[in-house]
């Protein structure tokens, strides 16, 4: 053997499992620290268990938490969306249009809805409210997922038309 390229052996070596269970083998380092060991191991125990080996299980955990806070908080911003206390301010519709609502006392969606089941003629009879400021209301209104009064409801697949069949 050549002299000084070899580790150092340490013939009494202690093994150190975290169960708690120590042996002595032969190796290169005085002691060998294990997470799992014959006498904890599923497989020779027979028992069922997570082993968690460097947090794994808790960063899993961590994930599947954070997953389920960003579905709730997408679902509160698209209930946020849509809810009819929503203020006009929010929709974005320009301050001149804004202001032509808040001087008829409109302040929400809630009171926009109001007015459209009443007519388009309501807002469109605000001076200063036109029917290009109309078209845009009821567009950025549509875009962010409201039903207008008027809109018909999507239309249900119901298959293969009966007449067609009978060809």
């Amino acid at each position: 053997m050549k002299e000084g390229i070899h580790p150092e052996f340490y013939p009494e070596a202690q093994v150190v499992c975290a169960c708690g269970n120590t042996w002595t083998v032969g190796a290169t380092v005085p002691v060998i620290r294990t997470d799992i060991c014959d006498k904890c191991h599923p497989f020779f125990t027979g028992e069922q268990r997570i082993v968690d080996s460097g947090g794994q299980v808790e960063r899993f955990m961590q994930k599947l938490e954070q997953r389920d806070r960003a579905i709730a908080e997408a679902e509160k911003r698209k209930t946020m969306a849509t809810s009819p206390e929503l203020t006009i301010a929010d929709l974005e519709l320009g301050a001149r249009t804004e202001k032509v609502l808040a001087g008829a006392g409109i302040k929400t969606v809630g009171d926009i809805m109001a007015k459209l089941e009443q007519g388009d003629a309501v807002l469109t009879n605000l001076s200063g409210f036109g029917l290009k400021s109309l078209a845009t209301l009821k567009k950025t209104l549509r875009s962010r997922g409201f039903a207008l009064p008027g809109d018909e409801a999507p239309a249900e697949d119901e298959g293969p038309d009966s007449s067609e069949a009978a060809d």
